[in-house]
């Protein structure tokens, strides 16, 4: 049953990235890219202008919180084991295709917050809360769609992320003596390790404390780890990259000729560059599959391009610096990605290359922070679609259910294989995309408006403040009218 279930998973998942989503995400985002001129890179610099603007309201959540909230999700295991898994699977080549995908998935990503801002709703302490479900609804009059895309959001979420997140931390001890000598366990015919066992056990119990605490604790916590742990990471990156600054060259060289060599691509597309570089890009920066929506919904701004803006930025610190950091790091050393050294092992014995027996602990120290800091920010998304699905806010019993469950899986996830729980991940995060992206091209015109509205009165030296009728948005929303 196992064996079979395994192998359905990697049936989809490659039939999935290989015919429809490598076309998906690069058409929506080559789309956006020309329909806004450029946008995630003509604004890049406003878009950091923007990012340090307070809240009229010092309850409300600030830009740069729902920033540090959607990093958090994205900015996660994804950017260390995912890269290092890529390149195990597609080679050198792997890395111009995660760039590429950042690149024009940051215009997809500016348009799917933009629409989250301007169909958001008021909740009754005066926030706001939102995401597609909520746009799906409101421009499409489809509450089932709405419905169909929250509830897969929360099996990707608590079920696929988490469980990934949890395995590639437990992974990366893998890489020590104990991990064998502290022995194995076997439950149900299966053998299972006693340090994941353990290690599962006591990160569950951590991100319970936390999700306990509710959604402002989480809002709280990736507010202050998130640019703390991002920041050591990249330096720690520049340090390896300056100390092996003569393998660069040869690094890029191969980036560039192995992303085109089209005969390899072509003769094996399951496993190629193109392939596991759009997956892991995806993955981890989940520009288009509808994720930050639902964090960039509950900022306060004076107007939605405000908040596309913020959250095309957090696609760049993603793929661009740490993404990019980590290949570099992992790459210029001189050891060689394979099938049987990937993953967080991989990266490890790059650092313990450069830095001896202290650098596969570094890395298990910050995949530690990253795990955590995405755990939570995942947790963050679930609970608005909760209330969609609800069609009010979900009470005390029903949250406590939830978190539960969620805690568990967060166990779980630490005891499958390597192959199941990454394709169970990609294949959740690839129906989300599904949804999502053929959505916001129908509703792409109103984020053009916006955009279009948003420049001109930047341009008359405004700050600029968004009235729905500005656009000639029939639909009635909460916020603009």
């Amino acid at each position: 049953m196992y064996e079979a279930f395994s192998g359905l998973i990697d049936t989809i998942s490659g039939y999935m990235y290989s015919y429809i989503l490598i076309i998906m995400l690069l058409a929506v985002g080559l789309y956006f890219t020309f329909r806004g001129r450029l946008v995630q890179l003509r604004l890049l610099p406003e878009s950091v202008r923007v990012v340090s603007e307070k809240p009229k309201d010092k309850n409300s959540v600030s830009a740069f919180q729902a920033l540090m909230v959607s990093t958090a999700s994205r900015v996660g295991t994804g950017n260390i084991v995912g890269v290092a898994t890529a390149l195990a699977g597609g080679g050198y080549g792997a890395v111009f295709w995660m760039w590429l995908i950042a690149l024009v998935g940051g215009a997809s990503a500016f348009v799917e917050s933009t629409l989250a801002q301007i169909y958001k709703k008021k909740d009754p302490q005066g926030g706001s809360y939102g995401g597609p479900s909520y746009y799906i609804e409101a421009a499409l009059h489809s509450r089932f769609l709405g419905v169909v895309f929250a509830v897969i959001l929360i099996a990707t979420y608590a079920g696929g992320f988490n469980m990934v997140c949890s395995f590639n931390l437990m992974d990366s001890f893998t890489s020590y003596a104990f991990y064998e000598s502290a022995g194995f366990i076997v439950l149900f015919g299966k053998k299972f390790s006693v340090v994941a066992l353990a290690g599962a056990a006591i990160l569950a119990v951590l991100v319970g404390v936390c999700v306990f605490g509710g959604g402002r604790r989480i809002v709280k916590v990736t507010g202050v780890m998130v640019p703390v742990m991002g920041v050591v990471y990249i330096l720690v990156a520049l340090v390896v990259v300056i100390l092996n600054i003569g393998n660069i060259p040869m690094v890029l060289g191969k980036i560039f000729s192995e992303a085109f060599d089209f005969r390899t691509i072509f003769s094996g597309f399951m496993g190629s560059c193109v392939m596991e570089g759009v997956k892991r890009g995806l993955y981890s920066n989940e520009a288009g599959i509808g994720s930050a929506p639902n964090a960039a919904a509950a900022a306060d701004v004076s107007h939605p391009v405000k908040q596309g803006l913020v959250q095309m930025l957090s696609v760049f610190i993603d793929t661009v610096l740490i993404c990019t950091a980590t290949a570099f790091m992992a790459l210029c050393t001189g050891i060689v990605p394979s099938e049987n050294l990937k993953g967080a092992p991989f990266v490890q014995a790059s650092l313990a290359n450069t830095f001896g027996p202290i650098g596969p602990y570094f890395i298990t120290f910050a995949l530690l922070l990253f795990a955590f800091t995405t755990l939570l920010g995942n947790l963050y998304y679930c609970e608005g679609c909760m209330n969609y699905i609800a069609g009010r806010k979900v009470g005390k019993t029903g949250k406590t259910v939830f978190n539960i469950i969620a805690v568990l899986l967060v166990f779980v996830g630490a005891q499958l294989e390597f192959g199941l729980v990454w394709n169970i991940a990609d294949v959740l995060m690839g129906f989300m995309a599904i949804i999502n992206l053929p959505v916001i091209v129908i509703l792409g015109g109103t984020a053009m408006k916006a955009l279009k509205d948003y420049t001109s009165q930047r341009r008359e030296g405004r700050d600029p403040v968004f009235k729905a009728a500005s656009i000639g948005l029939k639909e009635r929303t909460d916020f603009w009218n």
